[in-house]
């Protein structure tokens, strides 16, 4: 394994072994065992993204009820494809070399899968979004 790949895996969290199983598809076991732990450990880079990604949009995010917040959420990450690429790459760029090489041969449900969990831990963490009250 090469130095880059080393230091990689070696700033991840771990992963809850109940999520890995014999049984499991090869997209989800990359989905627990690589993309997983790279969103978690990216979480405070996604957060402030995202409060980024509401300033620039007139922060009509605050306007919002909470239900329509979390709709705000999924359809930011969803519809606005310029957005949705630069959390990919937030992603992405934290892969090693093999890990890269295993995602593309299946990008697309790769992708999906990967998209979802980032709405997922905004939708979830939807409070720390409030810190940052437009003056």
């Amino acid at each position: 394994m090469d130095s880059r790949s080393y230091q990689l895996k070696g700033i991840r969290p771990d992963v809850r072994q109940s999520l890995l199983h014999d049984d499991m598809s090869s997209d989800e076991r990359f989905q627990n065992q690589i993309l997983r732990p790279i969103i978690k450990f990216q979480n405070a880079l996604l957060i402030e993204v995202y409060k980024n990604y509401i300033r620039k949009h007139k922060g009509s995010f605050y306007d919002l009820s909470a239900e329509k917040r979390l709709d705000y959420i999924e359809n930011s990450v969803q519809k606005d494809i310029k957005f949705r690429n630069s959390l990919k790459g937030i992603v992405i760029g934290q892969f090693t070399l093999e890990e890269y090489q295993t995602y593309i041969l299946n990008s697309s449900a790769l992708n999906k899968r990967m998209m979802n969990m980032v709405i997922e831990r905004l939708k979830d963490q939807v409070q720390l979004l409030e810190s940052d009250v437009l003056v």
